[in-house]
């Protein structure tokens, strides 16, 4: 028996076998894969794998056969055979254009802003709202894409019907913690980073908590003062 045919495998994978790498060093440049796959008993992507790994290529001789079946840069009489030529007409020209349909097949087709099956009992009018997977209540703005920006949040809208679009680096958050609570007058400005040590804050006890917030406060009053004097100086 040969190594062809008793092959060795290792966790369920078939083995590569000196004498398949052999044979396949031999006749990758000059064969045609598919035969010399069908020999080895193995699949057309096993065998280019085995020969990428191998550093095995075609020839040019093989290239340049009618075996190669394949376009390639360097025209080859197969590839030159296949070409259109000039004045040749596509086998499809005329029977699809912009609008055509056959038999009914209009009667089926989607028209812009049109909707069937799920969409129409998914589909959730502008001005809807809802509630968020973070607790915040969220109204549709538009049927526009992508889906994540037909939502916003209500206390965003109110804000910025008041004062304008959100600066970058800053956040609307509500004074009492209250998500629910959506006043003007509950909805303040504050830096990402400010709210960030706030969200933080909250798990603290009662103690520790207003200690860090009087901490935060102090800071802030020193940053101020400190940039006063220096644009004074």
């Amino acid at each position: 028996m040969t190594a062809l045919e008793h092959p060795a495998y290792r966790a369920g994978k078939r083995l590569w076998s000196a004498r398949e790498d052999s044979l396949l060093r031999e006749r990758y440049p000059n064969d045609p894969t598919g035969a010399l796959a069908a020999d080895l008993g193995r699949t057309l992507l096993a065998v280019y794998g085995r020969a990428r790994h191998l550093g095995l290529v075609k020839s040019q001789a093989f290239l340049d056969s009618s075996a190669a079946c394949r376009l390639r840069r360097e025209a080859t009489p197969a590839s030159i055979a296949t070409r259109f030529k000039p004045g040749q007409v596509p086998l499809n020209k005329g029977l699809r254009r912009p609008g055509w349909s056959a038999g009914r097949m209009r009667e089926t087709q989607f028209r812009p802003g049109e909707r069937k099956g799920i969409a129409v009992h998914v589909y959730k009018p502008i001005g809807t709202e809802r509630i968020s997977k973070d607790g915040y209540r969220q109204r549709k703005v538009n049927d526009d894409l992508p889906l994540q920006r037909r939502w916003r949040a209500v206390h965003l809208i109110l804000w910025e019907e008041a004062h304008g679009p959100v600066p970058p680096g800053y956040a609307v958050a509500f004074q009492n913690g209250d998500k629910t609570d959506i006043r003007l007058d509950n909805l303040a400005l504050i830096a990402r980073r400010d709210l960030m040590a706030r969200n933080s804050v909250h798990t603290l006890p009662p103690a520790l908590k207003q200690t860090v917030q009087l901490l935060g406060q102090l800071n802030r009053q020193i940053r101020r003062r400190t940039t006063t004097h220096a644009q004074q100086d």
